[in-house]
């Protein structure tokens, strides 16, 4: 990087603006404030450095150097950013979702072609449609060639990845090298599961995070259990995330569970159609037990909420410790489904010695101290907004009603309890 003269910006393979601000518009939007003190901004003309994107800024959040005379030093200088709304020119957001097609990767993309803003999704096209709105690239996250013409389509103001649960740390890390020169900001969903301690100790923020290098390859961390092995390769895939963009330009969302219209895990459409069934239904453990699932759309809207802010960090996504228990939960998939059922309500302990498996058998039922003790306060200043359950119950339902299918995804198979188990089950209790 070279150094200014006095009164100068000059600025080198770096900060001229913002994405989506060409090279010739520089001098008097990216740094309106400096030139308006008198300075000069000093930019390699289109089509050198600066014009390998088709004249577009190679790196829009690298470095600006700024010198108040010959003698004093070059300093980085972030007050004369300028916030891409605050200019004459297309005030629209830019953002590139990772995903885009279904559950969560296409509440995003709905929410932010809603807000107005331009929107890139980049999918391989096999699950789910796009939505009305965007514009799709094409490709798979692990071919160097499908990243690197992605890239070619920035720049971007934030890339928001939904899709990287099935991806080793390596592979996260290629693709934030690949798109660093060209977004500036980078939100990823991680997951509680990052934590050591999930789920057998209350968390916070502060809570120690499992170990794996940024590098990480796909058999990383499978000895353990298939919770931690998960946790292991999400906790490396932050890891390299922010080694790449840095700590400043990275936020971390980690949810919990995620219910709501799409949902693809199929915890709460089972509830809701073992509700419809009517009878008597196995509820588990105790009603007032505390649960924290978070909506669908309301992780969206967090989510590009903290694409627009100025800084980058975690925060744990999950609903507010006390507000929500389980024996309101299945109460509301009682009711809007008709009301035919009647729980009844089996101790913890009881459950454990029929060898009923936690989390799937019965979903959302876990005796892990720590499953429902995960403190989101951070997030909630942050503007983090849960709607009530009962809400996503009965959104769900008319989802389902309505003909609504997610994609399709294994996980779905694993959760539930058949009819002929729970009919032994209460058979052997009396019930």
């Amino acid at each position: 990087m070279s150094h200014a003269a006095p009164g100068v910006l000059a600025i080198e393979d770096g900060l001229i603006g913002h994405g989506g601000i060409r090279v010739d518009d520089t001098v008097v939007l990216a740094f309106e404030r400096a030139t308006a003190a008198g300075g000069q901004v000093v930019t390699a003309p289109a089509g050198s450095a600066f014009g390998q994107r088709g004249g577009r800024v190679k790196d829009p959040f690298g470095s600006a150097v700024v010198a108040a005379d010959a003698a004093a030093p070059p300093r980085h200088d972030r007050t004369c950013w300028c916030p891409l709304a605050s200019r004459g020119q297309d005030r629209r957001m830019r953002i590139l979702v990772m995903g885009g097609t279904w559950f969560l990767g296409r509440a995003v993309a709905e929410q932010a072609v809603a807000r107005g803003w331009k929107v890139s999704t980049f999918s391989r096209g096999r699950s789910g449609n796009d939505v009305p709105g965007v514009v799709p690239v094409r490709g798979d996250r692990t071919v160097t060639a499908d990243l690197a013409r992605l890239a070619e389509a920035g720049p971007w103001d934030a890339v928001i990845d939904t899709s990287s649960a099935d991806f080793a740390p390596r592979t996260v890390l290629a693709g934030a090298r690949a798109l660093a020169p060209v977004v500036g900001r980078y939100v990823y969903l991680s997951t509680v599961n990052a934590y050591r301690g999930w789920p057998n100790e209350p968390l916070s923020e502060a809570s120690e995070l499992l170990d794996a290098p940024a590098d990480a390859g796909e058999e990383f961390g499978r000895t353990g259990s298939p919770a931690a092995y998960y946790g292991t390769q999400k906790a490396g895939s932050e890891r390299a995330i922010e080694e790449t963009f840095g700590a400043g330009r990275v936020v971390l969302l980690r949810p919990g569970v995620i219910l709501g219209p799409g949902e693809y895990v199929g915890r709460l459409p089972w509830w809701l159609r073992r509700a419809h069934r009517g009878g008597t239904v196995l509820a588990p453990g105790d009603p007032t037990r505390t649960i924290q699932p978070v909506d669908v759309r309301d992780v969206a809207a967090f989510a590009l909420d903290r694409a627009t802010a100025g800084d980058g960090g975690a925060y744990n996504v999950a609903a507010p410790i006390g507000r929500e228990t389980m024996g309101g939960f299945l109460t509301a998939c009682l009711e809007v489904t008709g009301a035919r059922g009647e729980l009844r309500w089996m101790p913890d302990e009881v459950l454990v010695e029929h060898g009923v498996r936690q989390w799937t058998e019965l979903p959302l039922w876990r005796t892990s101290p720590g499953a429902w003790a995960v403190d989101s306060t951070k997030a909630t200043a942050a503007g983090l907004r849960c709607r009530p359950l009962a809400e996503t119950v009965a959104d769900t339902w008319a989802w389902l009603r309505d003909g609504g299918m997610p994609v399709e995804h294994p996980r779905w198979a694993e959760h539930g309890i058949t009819p002929e188990r729970e009919t032994a089950i209460l058979s052997a209790l009396g019930q």
